[in-house]
């Protein structure tokens, strides 16, 4: 009897500790972050990103993001096949995000699809970093609430 009772007091106690990850669908917007010129790469100072979560769970995010006077604009992401097929599917970073996705955003300026890292936080927000190389590189960090 005390057995079963310890199990079901555990139980509870991880399943309240646990996030949703469903509960993130929705739209998020927020400003960049960051002043050190390395963080803010390509984008405006007061740049801000809208993301519309479509579909997310443990394996896949679907969502369009539009980051205000820039290269994306409604750009559809997904994640990297073969990221999430790689232990980078379970990295994480400071902060402890719950869950990290890679993707990649068609760039509307035709200077390469940029790198998308969207790391969802158990404190009901979302940060996106938007990184791309060559000619055209941008870097930035935009920390997202519910819209």
């Amino acid at each position: 009897m005390a057995a079963r009772l310890l199990v079901t007091v555990i139980a509870a106690w991880l399943a309240a500790g646990c996030t949703d990850i469903r509960d993130y669908s929705g739209t998020w917007h927020g400003a960049r972050v960051g002043d050190a010129a390395p963080l803010r790469v390509g984008f405006a100072p007061d740049a801000e990103a809208t993301l519309d979560v479509e579909q997310v769970d443990l394996r896949w995010l679907r969502a369009r993001l539009t980051i205000d006077g820039d290269a994306l604009d409604d750009a559809l992401i997904q994640p990297n096949l073969g990221a999430e097929a790689d232990v980078l599917s379970d990295v994480t970073f400071s902060g402890a995000p719950v869950r990290v996705y890679f993707a990649f955003a068609p760039a509307a300026d035709g200077n390469g699809d940029p790198l998308v890292v969207v790391a969802l936080y158990d404190d009901d927000r979302i940060e996106i970093r938007v990184m791309r190389g060559g000619p055209a590189p941008l870097y930035g960090i935009f920390a997202l609430r519910r819209a």
